[in-house]
């Protein structure tokens, strides 16, 4: 495991008529990442945003553009997504015919590349691709909609692939990023950690809890802090 946590604050749940401020906003609390939800009507019940926000927001932060792809086909998407300033993209299995060669693609222009679990995708699915990964992004949620609880039955998925994540970097294999996107909060971030979780998705909880001044230095303040009794 990491000695630190990642904290991507997804900004599905950001103010969009502010949107510029608050990546900024979110960078200078301490964030690692910008979570980028896309949404097509069509994988997911929900319409969000494309390559063009992705372009707009990347000059106003340094950290890392962790793009998730809630769409189908994809890999149409993702060299759009690439030149926009992406640096991650994940997407989900069951939106590509092949996976390998859309994990390739990703990589092949130039980013980082992963798989999205839903809850009710086995693990499984994995066993083919380690080589391939960059990154697993776990839903905690069913995709499509921001404000959702946490699904218990994340926790013991979580341990199962983190125990393989370790078994194949035991075998020579490449480091591989667990994240975890859905109803991550400051009471429950410890526990998705202490499962395996390196890389948290939070977006409610973090656009929600704004500083007096507009910041969130003490919503991100206090994630860390609760996930790192999760290390521990």
């Amino acid at each position: 495991m990491t000695a630190s946590i990642r904290i991507a604050p997804s900004i599905l749940s950001a103010d969009f008529a502010r949107l510029g401020e608050e990546v900024r906003a979110i960078e200078k609390a301490g964030a690692d990442l910008v979570h980028f939800d896309v949404m097509d009507n069509h994988y997911v019940p929900n319409l969000t945003i494309g390559p063009l926000v992705c372009e707009a927001i990347r000059p106003h932060v340094k950290i890392g553009i962790d793009v998730h792809l809630m769409v189908e086909p994809v890999d149409a998407l993702i060299p759009l997504f690439a030149k926009a300033g992406a640096n991650l993209i994940t997407f989900h299995p069951e939106a590509s015919r092949h996976v390998d060669r859309t994990l390739q693609l990703i990589r092949d222009h130039g980013c980082k590349a992963g798989l999205v679990l839903n809850p009710a995708t086995p693990v499984q699915v994995l066993d083919h691709v380690w080589d391939r990964l960059d990154m697993v992004l776990l839903m905690s949620v069913n995709p499509g909609f921001g404000g959702q609880k946490f699904i218990p039955s994340t926790l013991p998925k979580l341990r199962a692939i983190r125990a393989a994540i370790e078994a194949h970097k035991a075998a020579g294999g490449q480091d591989i990023w667990l994240e975890v996107d859905g109803g991550v909060k400051v009471d429950n971030i410890a526990e998705i950690v202490r499962a395996g979780a390196d890389t948290c998705v939070a977006g409610s909880a973090v656009f929600g809890a704004p500083d007096a001044d507009g910041g969130y230095h003490g919503v991100m303040k206090a994630l860390r802090a609760e996930a790192a009794k999760g290390l521990s």
